[in-house]
């Protein structure tokens, strides 16, 4: 599809609206869970709970999906290619090409910007990931920015894929135009103020949708609701990457977590509120008292040393007992603690408390957290992980850093090393081992139908191991 400046907000506005049912819940879920933003005038937080699994759940995500300064993915060739005279060769141009995409990734913010993304999947289900080449000179080609959601609005691409997004900034004169050098700004915009009052802000709009071979991208400024284009052209990969948590059929935006614990998060804030109330009515008491004309209640103050005048013979002031006990708050608040850490998997993803763990249980953990978190990773290696890497990689290919490599899978492959990847592969690894435990107790002739060298070969490649670690197959 193409777009026109005006078709551009016209589409933009219908998928805004289209999105207008969403926004109350993820105010709700940000208010319980962050609360909120600064001067929105969310509910007051009383229990910590959930802000504290949410947070330790997207730290948990970038530890164990994308852990900074640590090699979480692989450029491998292809099985023909590697299995050919130039598979060794291959081998060693895709994991220096890989070393170097490493090294961009340390050196820029990709740590920072990712665990704001993941913090926003936790919460809202979706997050929105921007990747672009950094100016030159930077420490890394690479640039990366978490968008909010509420300056995101997503629709679904051919593919199901979030891969038709529409971005609204407030920017002004000056701002525009370093982001768009070549920009033509209306005269108002960029007359300077003599009165020293702050620029003007103006909305800037864009947008990158699919297309035949690549991205399409235009950029519009809503000047009093006159499109003004600042910018098109198209991406080989799209810059925004968006991904969802899960997502239910028919609908384009993802479900969190915290969506679904929220009535139990809204249940434990009002509990704790309640607890909180009956223990100040604990300490300070209700009281009442006969107004004798000496007693003035709303002059009485309940502080410890107080001396309360009372006149001879009257009751003064005296305690109003409390109706009954609020006991049954703590199994009601333990309840609703215990499930929420559940939802936002706090308490399969935490640390042990105690002493060292044996080898065996860190195994089982890992295959615990595999299991948890298998439909999520599936769905996050698809719309965030590759996507990622191949944008990154079209980056360095246009500085010239690495070679033209394509991620077709017909000749490179992407592979994933993180903590939550290499469960899989430690389970087909460690079924291999035994298989070749039980050839070895047969007997020589048992074993004799072994190939070693291609079993070596698939262990490593079931371990992610570095190519350079094998020596290269020999030719019959």
């Amino acid at each position: 599809m193409s777009l026109s400046p005006e078709t551009l907000l016209m589409r933009q506005a219908a998928a805004e609206t289209r999105r207008r049912p969403w926004e109350s819940i993820w105010q709700d879920c940000y208010d319980h869970v962050l609360n909120g933003t600064p001067g929105s005038g969310g509910p007051a937080l009383y229990d910590a709970t959930a802000p504290d699994a949410a947070e330790q759940l997207a730290a948990s995500l970038l530890a164990e999906l994308t852990p900074p300064w640590s090699r979480w993915f692989g450029l491998a060739p292809s099985r023909g290619l590697a299995d050919g005279p130039d598979g060794s060769a291959a081998a060693a141009a895709l994991e220096e090409a890989a070393e170097t995409l490493q090294g961009h990734l340390d050196r820029s913010n990709f740590a920072v910007e990712m665990h704001q993304a993941f913090l926003d999947l936790v919460v809202a289900g979706t997050g929105v990931l921007l990747v672009e080449e950094a100016p030159a000179g930077a420490a890394s080609a690479l640039r990366f920015t978490a968008v909010p959601l509420r300056e995101a609005v997503l629709e679904e691409g051919p593919s199901g894929r979030l891969d038709i997004v529409y971005r609204s900034v407030m920017l002004d004169a000056s701002a525009i135009l370093a982001r768009y050098p070549g920009a033509a700004l209306p005269p108002v915009l960029t007359v300077p103020d003599e009165d020293g009052a702050s620029p003007r802000r103006m909305r800037v709009v864009e947008a990158v949708w699919p297309e035949r071979s690549g991205s399409g991208f235009l950029a519009v400024l809503d000047h009093d609701g006159q499109p003004v284009p600042l910018a098109s052209g198209r991406f080989l990969d799209s810059p925004f990457i968006a991904f969802r948590w899960m997502k239910v059929p028919g609908e384009v935006y993802g479900r969190g977590p915290v969506m679904k614990a929220l009535p139990d998060i809204r249940t434990a804030n009002k509990v704790v509120e309640l607890v909180l109330k009956n223990a100040s009515i604990a300490v300070t008491g209700i009281w009442q008292a006969e107004d004798d004309g000496v007693l003035n209640p709303a002059t009485v103050r309940l502080v410890p040393g107080a001396i309360i005048p009372k006149a001879p013979g009257s009751a003064g002031l005296t305690p109003l007992a409390a109706p009954g006990n609020f006991d049954v708050s703590q199994l009601m608040l333990d309840d609703l603690r215990g499930r929420i850490r559940h939802a936002l998997l706090a308490d399969r993803l935490a640390a042990p408390r105690g002493g060292q763990i044996t080898a065996t249980e860190v195994l089982e953990r890992s295959a615990e957290t595999a299991r948890l978190l298998g439909a999520t990773y599936g769905r996050l290696q698809s719309e965030l992980l590759t996507p990622l890497i191949g944008r990154c990689l079209a980056i360095l290919r246009r500085r010239g850093e690495v070679p033209p490599i394509l991620l077709d899978g017909r000749e490179v492959r992407l592979t994933y090393q993180s903590p939550l990847a290499r469960v899989q592969g430690r389970a087909d690894a460690a079924n291999t081992l035994l298989f070749l435990q039980a050839v070895a107790a047969l007997g020589p002739q048992a074993a004799a139908q072994l190939d070693i060298p291609a079993a070596t070969q698939y262990l490593a490649r079931a371990l992610s191991a570095p190519a350079g670690i094998l020596n290269p197959i020999q030719e019959s």
